[in-house]
């Protein structure tokens, strides 16, 4: 294996994506690099795979299309939590302390 396939391999990271559109939505993983052009074209492509699941929302949906994409980190650390305003919320960070 080529020390530059390696290195691009090892830049990729794994993005949940949401896509709602015209009464549908779609949730699925892909790997792309951290940036939008990466983003949008592994999209484009499982898109093109034709294996994406589109679920039915009806009509109450028509009018929203947007698409929403978040990092999956599979860290097996425990999650710390913070009271903030009231609001118990998790940190990442423990109490005190640094990771």
């Amino acid at each position: 294996m080529s020390p530059h396939f390696t290195d691009i391999m090892n830049s990729m990271k794994k993005f949940l994506i949401n896509i709602w559109a015209y009464d549908h939505h779609a949730r699925f993983e892909v790997l792309a690099e951290d940036n939008a052009l990466s983003i949008e074209q592994s999209i484009l492509d499982k898109l093109g795979e034709k294996s994406v699941k589109w679920e039915n929302l009806g009509h109450s949906y028509q009018d929203k299309k947007r698409i929403t994409y978040e990092e999956v980190i599979n860290d097996t650390r425990p999650i710390h939590y913070k009271e903030v305003l009231g609001v118990r919320v998790a940190t990442g960070v423990p109490e005190g302390g640094q990771i």
